[in-house]
């Protein structure tokens, strides 16, 4: 089909179809999708690097001087970050946290006393005013010694009240809780429910508006990090209906929840396979009566605040995925180096280089990635949306492979826990801490699964800006406007994809980073052509086809990550360092191969096979038993993270901290 045909194509099923609307879709899901269309960004700030990838327009020049910290902001970062780790290694035992799956309140009172609950909350409300790059790197101190206390910091700050105040609260709003954050005050933020995930067109929690101006919110919020102490909590909640397009669809809206009023439940601390020691729980909110002002950024913008916030609030965990695996990086060479077998360094063998080289170059690779995401937030003029959400999908997933890589490397002392070595005299590296630990990034703040289904919406923003009136109840004038400007766009465009990626000089780069350049470049205008025709085959139904939009999302990702490792090696090199050349180099390598592998499996897979055998174990399968929260109790006892941060309590209350089910219920319970 030619690029004339595909627009008259277009223009003539335009008027059946909406790329909002396919036909394949049920009622729930169409209503899933309209919720999740309203709520997103629809302008851009500014050109994207990622986005471009997917359009076939490599732009090494917006990563290229690197963006490395800023002398003074980095002087500023290695100060505090010095100081921090003193006191890690002088009061936060993570083993012992770990294996208590409390995190005591001398180390609740030692963060509050150094600020960390405030770290980027401006100096004006009493906050450290640190910037994003340095705020990711405190974070990577503290994961260094207790994963849990990290993940407490950055539910706190990354997603938690600060970031939504800072964004869209009130100038009464900031005045009244920022300077609270200083204070030691703790926040969370509640948008999970026992059947509602990553889909909040089926929030149950709803908040009514009284006469006098006042909200009453009823209903459960399930996983809730920090939940169980929080002072405060963002709570998303339903309050009415709105038009979305044609269609009818929940409002929902972003609440500040003060925990110490009536109303409020815990009904359950969660304990999981890592980070045991976070404050997780599942919350009950019944009749809780709301100020009128305890909206925070307007009715109905809700979700739009949550996306905004997690542009910046996503990037804690692949800067701490990298901090992580560099880590494992410098152990795992020190290892190799010491222990022999076959008359050989472990190093030395081919197995062991693999490891090796696989190991630091992803390390390399995820700083690369995670630093660049903190300077576009620093800097602030560059739309970055796919780039953090790119950030943490590739980084948590490159990092469980570190795990994995590292573990094998290590043999059984990697299966073996950080105390039992220490007892039996070994170097105690905590790998089997460390990986039950890394295990949640890729689920929490967005699964990898959802992260690819958000790059992909973003990704074909660059074809639906120009057609979107083809897919959509649009006028016939708007129509015939869009097939004009795409007459104009498709048939240039479609002819850049062909110029030879060899004309480009790459001009400023070492050659031997040169030759890898070009071949992201390739690589970017075959992908922006296999995108392009699968969208003119499928039309709507392409959303369907998430396996197809998966590797389309994962060879974009990789071809930007060579960009960026390209560029952060070509900048040390101009400050007269080669020292990381080798790594990149391979780690360029070996990504071309992996998407040459991405880019064959989108003609040739097993996606079709894989829904016809889950089909079949499905029907084949019996339905779990529905959950119900009715037979759970709440906790007797509550603890405020102000008084475990301000001193006033000492001691945990961990042993009060239980459930208890109904009597009457605990046949029930036990099935």
């Amino acid at each position: 089909m030619n690029i004339h045909s595909l627009l008259i194509y277009l223009y003539k099923t335009s008027k059946e179809r909406s790329m909002i609307e396919n036909k394949n879709w049920n009622k729930e899901e169409a209503a899933s999708i309209a919720v999740a269309e309203s709520s997103r960004e629809e302008s851009w700030l500014s050109k994207s690097y990622m986005q471009s990838i997917f359009m076939g327009d490599f732009d090494i020049t917006m990563a290229y001087p690197f963006p490395f910290q800023k002398e003074d902001d980095k002087k500023i970062g290695d100060e505090i970050c010095a100081k921090i780790d003193q006191w890690c290694q002088e009061n936060l035992n993570g083993e012992e946290i770990d294996r208590t799956e409390t995190i005591p309140a001398h180390v609740w009172k030692g963060l509050a006393e150094m600020g960390l609950f405030a770290i980027k909350i401006p100096k004006e409300y009493d906050g450290l005013g640190l910037s994003q790059t340095n705020y990711m790197r405190i974070l990577s101190v503290v994961a260094r010694y207790c994963g849990s206390t990290a993940a407490t910091l950055s539910a706190h700050q990354s997603i938690g009240a600060p970031q939504p105040l800072k964004l869209m609260g009130t100038p009464e709003q900031k005045k009244k809780y920022l300077p609270k954050f200083r204070e030691g005050w703790i926040s969370a933020f509640g948008l999970t429910e026992l059947n509602v995930g990553s889909d909040p067109a089926n929030l149950q929690t709803e908040a009514v508006l009284n006469d006098d101006g006042t909200w009453t919110l009823n209903g459960e919020k399930l996983w809730c990090t920090n939940g169980v102490v929080a002072d405060v909590i963002v709570v998303m909640a339903k309050t009415g209906t709105k038009k979305a397009g044609s269609r009818e669809v929940s409002e929902i809206s972003a609440f500040i929840v003060e925990t110490n009023q009536p109303g409020f439940e815990i009904l359950h601390r969660c304990r999981f396979m890592g980070i045991k020691a976070i404050e997780n729980g599942l919350l009950r909110f019944t009749n809780m009566k709301l100020p009128a002002d305890s909206i925070i950024g307007g009715r109905g913008k809700g979700l739009k605040l949550a996306l905004a916030t997690l542009n910046d609030g996503r990037l804690s965990i692949p800067a701490i995925a990298a901090s992580s695996a560099e880590e494992m990086a410098t152990f795992s060479a020190r290892w190799a180096k010491s222990r022999a077998q076959w008359g050989k360094k472990i190093g030395v063998h081919e197995n062991g280089s693999d490891k090796l080289a696989r190991i630091s170059s992803g390390a390399y690779a995820m700083r690369a990635l995670s630093d660049y995401c903190a300077a576009l937030s620093d800097i602030g003029k560059q739309d970055m949306r796919m780039e953090a959400a790119a950030a943490k999908m590739f980084n948590t997933e490159l990092l469980w492979e570190v795990c994995d890589t590292t573990l094998q490397l290590r043999g059984g002392r990697g299966y073996e826990t950080a105390a039992s070595l220490e007892e039996r005299n070994e170097f105690a590296f905590p790998m089997e801490r460390g990986m039950r630990d890394a295990r949640i990034n890729r689920i929490v703040e967005g699964t990898t699964d959802i992260m690819h289904l958000f790059l992909t919406r973003e990704a074909l923003d660059g074809h639906m800006s120009k057609a979107k009136p083809l897919f959509s109840r649009s006028t016939t004038q708007e129509k015939l406007a869009a097939v004009g400007k795409c007459a104009l766009f498709y048939p240039f465009w479609t002819l850049k994809q062909f110029v030879p990626s060899f004309l480009r000089s790459f001009s400023g780069f070492d050659p031997k980073l040169k030759k890898y350049l070009r071949a992201a470049d390739r690589r970017s205008k075959k992908l922006a052509l296999a995108f392009f025709i699968r969208m003119a085959l499928n039309g709507p139904g392409l959303a369907d086809k998430q396996l197809t939009l998966n590797r389309i999302v994962d060879i974009g990702t990789e071809i930007a990550v060579m960009g960026l490792v390209a560029a952060r090696a070509q900048t040390e090199i101009d400050g007269n360092d080669r020292s990381n050349l080798k790594t990149a180099i391979y780690w360029l390598h070996s990504a071309t191969v992996r998407i040459d592998k991405m880019l064959k499996e989108l003609n040739k897979n097993s996606d079709k096979e894989a829904v016809q055998l889950a089909t079949q174990l499905m029907d084949e399968a019996e339905l779990l038993p529905e959950v119900t929260t009715e037979n759970i109790q709440p906790h007797i006892q509550r603890e405020f993270g102000s008084e475990l941060c301000n001193g006033k309590q000492t001691e945990r209350l961990r042993a009060d901290q239980s459930t208890s089910i109904k009597t009457g219920n605990s046949e029930a319970a036990a099935k």
